[in-house]
């Protein structure tokens, strides 16, 4: 039977391309984890790596473990920071999966508040473009939580953080400045600054035009969610994007939709959250602000 220990090795080779490097990141000999890569090869009955002159890279049968491998280091990694959270709930270390938005825009000031709170924890996010490759990811046993707008359906334990707020993003001195809330379908014969086809973000305003009876004209398109509203305050064309991802230094117009368009938010995990990750919940649903500044109303 493989050891726990053996799939730690073929993720580090994985992920570092190479024998050597994964030997050093891992502390042991790299005789050592090359003999043990090479029993659980014999075990499974195929090569799991290539070997090249200057490179190792997965085969087909590595690729297939791989995902089953990863989930099987992680499990047990949580396993032991859940132990250790039982003990004291200030130690351990929690992976966020998110989407871009959410990982700009609104847990900045929630690990604020965490890191203050909780000093002995450490936090890595892990950002996704789509709610879809959250999900997929979180399937695949990748990370604790998961913060993003997950779907209702989703089948393990979730709780509602809130709901994200979007607005279009226009240069400054628009003609529907300073009017109120505008129709989405006002700004039909408007030039878009549209995200590329596989950014989540892409597939709302398309839906949301479409909803408002318009295609949207597009002038640019930009893989990167921030860059967006500055393409926007330039004068490129307007924009929609979820409020938070807006801060107090935006130049650019900022106009709410009547009716509003907003979407739910919620913090989800595979099975019922140990201590600690239950506490990093606690914090997100008191301190995730998915208004942002510029749309705060206080």
């Amino acid at each position: 039977m493989p050891t726990l220990r053996q799939w730690e090795y073929v993720v580090r080779v994985a992920d570092e391309r190479s024998f050597t490097a994964a030997a050093d990141e891992l502390h042991v000999s790299q005789p050592g984890l090359s003999q043990q890569i090479r029993v659980l090869e014999a075990e499974l009955g195929g090569a799991l790596f290539d070997r090249l002159p200057r490179s190792v890279v997965l085969t087909s049968l590595g690729r297939a473990v791989l995902p089953h491998a990863r989930a099987l280091v992680a499990d047990a990694r949580r396993a032991t920071d859940a132990a250790r959270s039982v003990i004291a709930a200030t130690a351990g270390s929690i992976e966020v999966v998110t989407v871009t938005s959410i990982g700009i825009g609104v847990l900045p000031g929630v690990l604020e508040v965490w890191l203050q709170e909780h000093p002995g924890t450490n936090v890595t996010v892990i950002e996704h473009q789509t709610v879809d490759a959250v999900v997929a990811a979180m399937l695949a046993g990748e990370g604790d939580v998961a913060v993003a707008p997950m779907p209702r359906s989703w089948p393990g334990p979730q709780r509602l953080v809130g709901r994200e707020e979007f607005v279009v993003v226009a240069r400054p001195g628009h003609p529907l400045a300073g009017q109120g809330a505008v129709r989405l379908e006002d700004l039909a014969q408007e030039s878009w600054v549209q995200f590329t086809p596989e950014h989540g973000l892409s597939g709302v305003l398309e839906a949301y035009a479409a909803e408002a009876g318009f295609s949207p004209r597009v002038a640019l398109r930009t893989p990167q969610t921030a860059a967006a509203p500055r393409f926007a305050a330039a004068g490129v064309g307007v924009a929609l994007v979820p409020g938070n991802v807006l801060d107090t230094g935006f130049t650019g117009e900022v106009l709410t939709l009547s009716p509003a368009r907003t979407r739910a938010v919620r913090a989800v995990t595979r099975s019922a959250p140990g201590p600690l990750v239950a506490a990093f919940i606690d914090t997100v649903v008191a301190h995730a602000d998915l208004s942002g500044p510029l749309l705060r109303r206080d």
